[in-house]
């Protein structure tokens, strides 16, 4: 698809430029010229070398590993741009970080995923859009209008392709149905529900499955894989209580500490992700399919700049 307007600008920082660089790829413009690098004492400079003076803006910047950094390009960058008289600067978050901080699980605990909202708004941006925020009430936490687009479209057509038999797609968790559902409509299949319980953060231990997995291909979705604790020991309770084959699927490969091991030597087929965190060299193995989230934000991207309907993307 070709799309050229001089008032449309797509700029990105260090956590994913290669995502910023399909984006505009699809659109048919070139990345915006700018620069983050460091200071010797370890600072972050951002200069943007070209005028965005009454331009609509578009900063692609998961705020990913490392976060700290990656947030801080963000709100630099959003900065120089609103001093530089953007127009209207819209945050593009493919994965947007500390989302698992949404609230008070005991006493004197910070919810840092408002804190991160309120950095973002009060740094310059007018619009965020990003995708499967791991409590959709994440959206509520800004104070400017928010576009949360589904990775289960992209997950589903995939899927699709495949023709697998006798499917059924599992959630790990009771707050993961919803998703589970989406999917599971969406290409023709049953559902399934792992009940775990986490006597602590990163630790999960299963319960029981509710529904029937003997003889069935199970799909297994998540919004983030992490250190894969979760969803590896939920393959192998599948796979012990009958079924035949076992998928998994996100949209956010965080992929952190033993992940990659754990990923290795687990009984699942394929794990199925895609772009919106970049993944390392050392993270790409063969168990792994990396599908590309360019076209949907390219898409978004497009009627956010011509003022035209978002939902039907969710279609």
């Amino acid at each position: 698809m070709s799309f050229e307007n001089r008032r449309l600008k797509i700029f990105t920082c260090n956590a994913n430029p290669s995502l910023a660089e399909e984006i505009a790829e699809y659109l048919g413009v070139s990345v915006g010229d700018s620069k983050v690098t460091r200071f010797s004492d370890g600072e972050i400079h951002v200069r943007i070398n070209e005028s965005v003076r009454g331009a609509d803006v578009f900063v692609v910047q998961p705020t990913c590993a490392p976060i700290n950094d990656n947030l801080m390009e963000l709100l630099i960058m959003i900065d120089g741009l609103r001093r530089a008289s953007a127009r209207r600067i819209t945050a593009v978050l493919p994965y947007y970080g500390y989302a698992r901080q949404d609230r008070k699980t005991r006493a004197r605990e910070p919810i840092t995923a408002k804190l991160v909202a309120n950095l973002i708004t009060s740094g310059g941006a007018m619009r965020a859009i990003t995708m499967d925020l791991h409590a959709g009430q994440i959206q509520g936490f800004f104070d400017i209008p928010v576009d949360h687009l589904p990775g289960v479209p992209i997950l589903a057509e995939y899927f699709s392709n495949k023709n697998l038999k006798d499917v059924v797609v599992v959630s790990p968790d009771l707050g993961g149905v919803t998703r589970a559902r989406d999917l599971a409509e969406r290409i023709g299949a049953s559902i399934a529900i792992i009940d775990k319980r986490r006597p602590e953060p990163n630790v999960a231990e299963v319960m029981n499955i509710i529904g029937t997995i003997q003889d069935k291909t199970v799909i297994m979705i998540d919004d983030i894989i992490d250190t894969a604790g979760t969803i590896t020991l939920g393959a192998q309770a599948l796979l012990d209580r009958g079924a035949k084959d076992v998928y998994a699927c996100c949209t956010h490969p965080v992929i952190s500490g033993p992940a990659l091991q754990r990923l290795q030597e687990s009984p699942i087929k394929e794990v199925v992700v895609t772009n919106t965190i970049p993944l390392t060299e050392e993270k790409i193995i063969d168990k792994i399919k990396v599908l590309s989230v360019a076209p949907l934000l390219g898409e978004a991207i497009i009627r956010i700049h011509e003022d035209l309907s978002v939902s039907k993307l969710f279609d």
